[in-house]
């Protein structure tokens, strides 16, 4: 079905409600549209998807902050083409017809997301290898077992505050706090961590009458940062940007760095909130977990299908008049990449309740050149943090009823308010050293994306016990077999497009037996001697 996007700020051709209807509590906007924001879109984000998918199919019109007009990608081959394809949906918001008309004023609520900056989020072509390539370079100098060391110290410490008393909220004092410490860290100003820099990293996306001031309080902070490292170099992210060949300026590095404090910070504070709940309140993973037939990585790649960190980024806007699902898009016309709609389209996710371990076909970190750059870093801080956490309180339990939760949302994402837990008063421990208690997480050679499915070979107890000699091939078998199942990354490089094929099933990075049946087949044949 084709339905144009007619509507303009101040020239709506379609019915207004007047101000008593109910149709405004509905976030039913001028033209009959609906609206990406308020209390529907903030209450019911899946059953504001639902509706729009049925009333306009994979794309659809809806209304912003102001009753701005945008498209809404819901499909998931739709959000891989509009993310993949550069030429066609463009990553610079000058283009935004809106803001060339003036419908858009400098100060509206989701300005510090879409106004122009000198970064790789807002370029094309060469512009953006540039600078992403300054960016990934320096990422890829981050030493991740340092970054595994403070996660694990930091947790302890945010764990030793609350130990004694009992009961926490897990997000106000773990998931908001944690990615925070080991951001500021790994930038380089561990010294700026503070309550007021976590408020206004959340507050900064959030479309509210603070967001400006929010932004610029972070963007003084990172500024002053850049300046002293110009002066002092150290051995700091903010330092290898400085520092880059690419030759970027202040400007060029202090917005760099607000992107990826803000959106790491943002990202991993959502996974680890949205983790610890299912953790306490899905009955298939904590049975799971405490049966040790499910690791918290695993938890976590599930979580990104179900509850991804950023629910929609805005956005792409339109090089040309072009199509996209049945609905025509003209030049200058602004997109959103709904991640949260693709993960659930129906087409590739017919059975939302399926066991999704060892698929990444999700797209909770984007797709394409612009695909998050630091995805597994984030995962490696919900992975060691959520683990940490549950190795200090394994008792953890929900302290009021699951129906009681709560969520705040934006264009970006859903937030858990909070996240009540009991457990069983203990002393603190040291925070200089990691959580001694329970069994390590197995060490990892590095933290390239690789399918998070871990399973243990199973022990042969019941036969002899092989010659030491054998010990060396045992380990070789198990790693090969590892190696089997380790599936590609469902991006930009190599990955696999849900296209046309896909209709009908969920996507897969490769078919086959399973990864349990590979495995054991694998063990069984060096048991045997063949």
């Amino acid at each position: 079905m084709t339905t144009p996007f007619h509507y303009e700020p101040g020239a709506a051709t379609g019915p207004v409600p007047p101000p008593e209807c109910p149709a405004h509590g509905l976030g039913i906007g001028p033209g009959g549209l609906r609206r990406f924001y308020g209390p529907e879109a903030e209450r019911d984000p899946h059953g504001l998807y639902d509706k729009l998918r049925a009333e306009h199919g994979s794309v659809a019109p809806v209304l912003l902050h102001g009753d701005v007009p945008a498209w809404l990608v819901l499909g998931h081959s739709e959000n891989l083409h509009v993310t993949r394809t550069p030429s066609q949906f463009s990553r610079d918001s000058r283009r935004w017809r809106a803001l060339q008309d003036g419908s858009v004023a400098p100060d509206h609520p989701l300005a510090p997301i879409f106004t122009w900056q000198p970064m790789c989020v807002f370029a094309d072509g060469a512009t953006h290898e540039r600078l992403r390539g300054a960016v990934t370079d320096s990422m890829a100098r981050i030493d991740t077992r340092g970054v595994r060391r403070h996660v694990n110290r930091y947790s302890n410490r945010l764990v030793n505050e609350f130990c004694q008393q009992g009961r926490a909220d897990l997000v106000g004092q773990f998931a908001e706090r944690l990615p925070m410490m080991v951001t500021c860290a790994i930038i380089g100003m561990p010294e700026e961590y503070n309550d007021r820099m976590v408020q206004a990293a959340r507050d900064m996306t959030r479309g509210t009458a603070t967001a400006v001031a929010s932004n610029a309080y972070v963007l003084d902070a990172l500024t002053r940062l850049v300046q002293r490292r110009r002066r002092e170099p150290a051995d700091d992210f903010a330092t290898w940007l400085v520092e880059h060949p690419a030759g970027l300026n202040d400007q060029e590095v202090s917005e760099h760095l607000r992107l990826i404090l803000i959106a790491s910070y943002e990202a991993t504070a959502n996974l680890i909130a949205n983790v610890l709940r299912m953790v306490l309140t899905d009955p298939r993973f904590r049975a799971r977990l405490s049966g040790g037939h499910m690791t918290v990585p695993e938890a976590v790649e599930q979580t990104l299908w179900d509850e991804p960190p950023f629910t929609a980024v805005f956005g792409r806007w339109a090089v040309g008049d072009t199509e996209l699902g049945g609905q025509q898009i003209k030049e200058g016309d602004a997109l959103i990449v709904g991640i949260a709609p693709a993960n659930t389209d129906p087409v590739v996710r017919p059975d939302l309740g399926a066991d999704m371990a060892g698929n990444r076909a999700h797209l909770a970190f984007s797709g394409g050149p612009h695909e998050c750059p630091g995805q597994d870093i984030g995962r490696a801080i919900a992975d060691v943090g959520v683990d940490a956490l549950l190795m200090r309180l394994p008792d953890l339990e929900l302290a009021v009823e699951e129906s009681e939760l709560s969520w705040v949302g934006n264009i970006m994402g859903r937030h858990l308010v909070e996240l009540p837990a009991d457990f069983a008063a203990r002393p603190p421990q040291d925070d200089k050293e990691p959580p001694s208690m329970g069994r390590p997480n197995p060490q990892r050679q590095d933290w390239e994306v690789q399918s998070t499915v871990r399973h243990t070979a199973p022990t042969p107890g019941r036969a002899p016990a092989p010659a030491a000699s054998g010990t060396a091939a045992t380990a070789t078998a198990v790693d090969e077999s590892r190696s089997a199942v380790t599936e590609p990354s469902f991006g930009e490089s190599g990955g696999t497009g849900a296209g046309p094929s896909a209709v009908g099933r969920i996507p897969q990075q490769r078919g086959g037996e399973s990864a349990p049946a590979r495995l054991w087949r694998a063990v069984s044949r060096w048991w045997g001697g063949s």
